[in-house]
């Protein structure tokens, strides 16, 4: 059925304003002069109607018998028909063609479109990744800087713990010391009582005396070893604070070696994400790669159908101006 505002009238206006320009009114050159407008098949079979017209007029105006007329005619006709059964035929088949494949060109569109956007969500999503690794990385630095500074530290307070204990036991020996002289002096000065005592008692004044000078170099001796007690008490004290530092330290050491270890953990779990992010964006690479192929060997095939198409046309024309030729009257030799 022709679309609106194209019938046979608007047909023929336009085949005699190409003869009268002395070209030939082909389908496309009556398509033009309608300014591109009405279907081949329409514009094929309106002008099929006016040739028959005309060469129904041409036989009837002709001088030669009707009988002959009629004959020719009808050959006329039942060639005009076989001719244009493969042409209509090849013209449906192009068009069934054509619109499939329009419709394949724009589902391959469609696909590399959301191909193209899920390969930009993944490459967003591989960036993400990346910039965390790389924070991860960064606190796995500071860390591993920190604890090798902690390390050093607890280094530093074994050694001075090491001081300590050094300083304690040899104050313990000199304590020890003290003691045995303290005792050995206080035997000797018992025994030397007990001689002074045998002694008359003309030498009592002098023992007495050096009881007294004895008795101040005991309380200097126990001035002493009180200094030295004091000094025990305050290097326990200062051990026992440094044994709870350590401790501190190592708890610290601990804590910070297990976030290290989850902190390893991460780096590792990322890195496999990150590994299973490039393995599918290669694979979306590779469909992507295909279906613009794919799209590439379609595009082919649809300039070689338009190629077919136009020799379609041309054999189209061939057979119509061989029907034109084969339908022509001859002039018959009058009785």
């Amino acid at each position: 059925m022709a679309r609106g505002g194209i019938n046979k009238a608007v047909v023929q206006a336009a085949r005699l304003a190409i003869l009268a320009r002395g070209e030939n009114p082909s389908i496309d050159a009556v398509r033009i002069e309608m300014g591109n407008t009405g279907s081949k098949t329409t514009i094929h079979r309106y002008l099929k109607e006016l040739d028959d017209s005309e060469t129904r007029l041409t036989i009837a105006q002709a001088p030669i018998d009707d009988e002959l007329a009629e004959l020719v005619a009808r050959l006329s006709q039942r060639l005009k028909e076989k001719a244009q059964e493969p042409i209509d035929l090849a013209l449906s088949q192009f068009e069934q063609q054509k619109t499939a494949l329009l419709a394949q060109l724009k589902s391959l569109e469609e696909t590399h479109g959301q191909l193209q956007q899920q390969f930009d969500i993944q490459g967003a999503a591989l960036a993400e990744e990346s910039a965390a690794l790389q924070t991860a990385r960064t606190s796995l630095q500071i860390e591993q800087t920190r604890n090798a500074g902690l390390s050093q530290a607890c280094s530093d307070y074994e050694l001075r713990i090491n001081d300590k204990d050094e300083q304690i036991r040899s104050l313990e020996d000199k304590h020890l010391h003290a003691r045995e002289a303290l005792e050995h002096y206080r035997n000797a000065i018992k025994e030397q009582r007990e001689q002074e005592q045998r002694r008359h008692e003309g030498q009592l004044q002098q023992i007495q005396a050096e009881l007294r000078q004895a008795q101040q170099s005991a309380m200097v001796r126990q001035d002493e070893i009180t200094q030295l007690h004091r000094d025990n008490e305050r290097l326990l004290i200062e051990h026992r604070v440094t044994t709870k530092e350590l401790a501190t330290l190592q708890e610290q050491v601990r804590k910070d070696q297990a976030q290290q270890l989850k902190l390893s953990e991460q780096v590792s779990k990322i890195d496999g994400e990150r590994t299973l992010l490039q393995e599918r964006l290669r694979v979306a690479t590779m469909q992507s790669e295909s279906r613009q192929h794919a799209l590439s060997e379609l595009q082919q095939a649809n300039k070689g159908l338009e190629l077919d198409l136009i020799k379609a046309q041309a054999s189209i024309e061939a057979l119509r101006l061989a029907a034109v030729v084969a339908t022509a009257p001859e002039a018959t030799p009058e009785t």
